[in-house]
């Protein structure tokens, strides 16, 4: 299974004080607060465990089809990281979530996967054609009677549609 996020990181700026009081208490847990806090950039952290956690809520959702977000019950982990790129997983659950993160200037993508032999497999997809279920879970129409999971992330000035290549 798979999961996205995309992050305009300006358009992030004009919504969204992360600085404002109780908003990173809110979101993140004990561990997550520490990594925001000593990160030399602090913004790109709390966006960077937030896409995290947002495309593994996407596969949890799919999952388990409930459509609550607790954002403390996602814990995030991160193994590696630098200027371009991350990578870690999710717990949520005791389901684990592989995640893989593109950092930009403009931009935080990650995808998430439940198997992580799946984590370099990963393709955007162009505007097909899309069905979602009657719990609002997209997937993408192979055939008249085949589908394929998707997942669909935008924010701002970008929009991800990716899947796992077969």
């Amino acid at each position: 299974m798979i999961g996205n996020d995309v992050i305009d990181l300006a358009q992030s700026r004009k919504e969204s004080n992360w600085k404002r009081k109780g908003f990173v208490e809110k979101l993140f847990t004990v561990d997550e607060q520490q990594l925001i806090r000593n990160y030399n950039a602090p913004e790109v952290m709390v966006w960077l465990l937030w896409s995290m956690k947002e495309a593994a809520y996407k596969i949890y959702n799919r999952q388990n089809k409930i459509r609550e977000f607790s954002p403390k019950k996602l814990v995030c982990f991160i193994d590696f990281l630098d200027i371009n790129n991350s990578s870690g997983k999710v717990v949520c659950n005791k389901n684990i979530y592989h995640t893989k993160t593109i950092l930009s200037l403009e931009s935080i993508h990650t995808i998430a996967v439940t198997d992580f032999e799946n984590i370099n497999n990963i393709i955007e997809v162009e505007n097909k054609e899309i069905v979602k279920d009657e719990n609002g879970i997209p997937y993408l129409k192979i055939s008249s009677n085949m589908l394929q999971d998707i997942s669909i992330s935008h924010h701002g000035r970008f929009e991800k549609r990716v899947i796992i290549k077969n």
